[in-house]
């Protein structure tokens, strides 16, 4: 089996041996830089399938080389590490390019499980970049914005057609509740998190037609859309 290589670009000597260590024992392959301007040049001598870079580094910090990255490669998950959490940050992180936002401290079980998610949404929208989707009876087509259940037609707004999509791409996984915040709302915080339940709920009532269908929470992760 082919590991996943990864870019890790950290300024803390301690955090940055750590996480390379952690990385490696979890089966991927991790090369650790501290500071932007040599994890650039390796990044363009060798091939990565995925950079955590945190965003406070010296020589060059993480938002100009997210852009810089995004220059040879408009493709490759850029995770973001950072002390910084205001929103104007987060923003901030998905203008130069990022995909995901973890907040330092984190735990190391986040971590993999956000380059976990990451890795298996970047990996199906590289293998099909669809648009439709059957999900128990029904037909979501997410570019029309359109759920179809027999001769019945629901249009869906924006952000209900970019959760289910989401929903969707992880059928019978969870989808974890901050990776979908960050994604459609860019913000996870808790106004935020209130209005995704309630796309949520209207989600549901939308499927409840066919009870093979079920949106469930998974206490304490997320949301996993369920079509035996």
């Amino acid at each position: 089996m082919v590991k996943i290589k990864i870019l890790l670009a950290e300024d803390d000597e301690n955090l940055g041996s750590l996480l390379r260590e952690y990385l490696n024992a979890k089966s991927y392959e991790c090369d650790w830089f501290s500071n932007g301007e040599k994890a650039y040049k390796s990044f363009i001598k060798n091939h990565y399938d995925l950079c955590i870079l945190d965003i406070m580094m010296p020589v060059k910090d993480g938002y100009t080389l997210a852009k810089e990255i995004r220059m040879t490669n408009a493709e490759i998950p850029i995770i973001f590490l950072t002390a910084k959490s205001t929103k104007e940050d987060v923003i901030e992180g998905f203008k130069a390019g990022g995909d995901d936002y973890i907040t330092k401290p984190f735990s190391m079980e986040e971590l993999i499980f956000r380059i976990e998610a990451i890795i298996r949404r970047s990996k199906k929208e590289l293998i099909s970049p669809q648009s439709e989707y059957k999900i128990g009876r029904y037909m979501f087509n997410s570019d029309k914005q359109t759920l179809q259940f027999d001769n019945s037609v629901q249009n869906l707004t924006t952000k209900e057609s970019e959760l289910l999509k989401l929903l969707c791409n992880n059928k019978n996984m969870v989808l974890e509740r901050n990776f979908a915040l960050k994604t459609i709302w860019i913000d996870d915080n808790y106004f935020n998190a209130r209005s995704m339940d309630v796309y949520i709920a209207k989600l549901r009532k939308y499927l409840k037609n066919d009870p093979s269908v079920q949106i469930l929470n998974i206490h304490g992760k997320g949301f996993k859309l369920i079509d035996k």
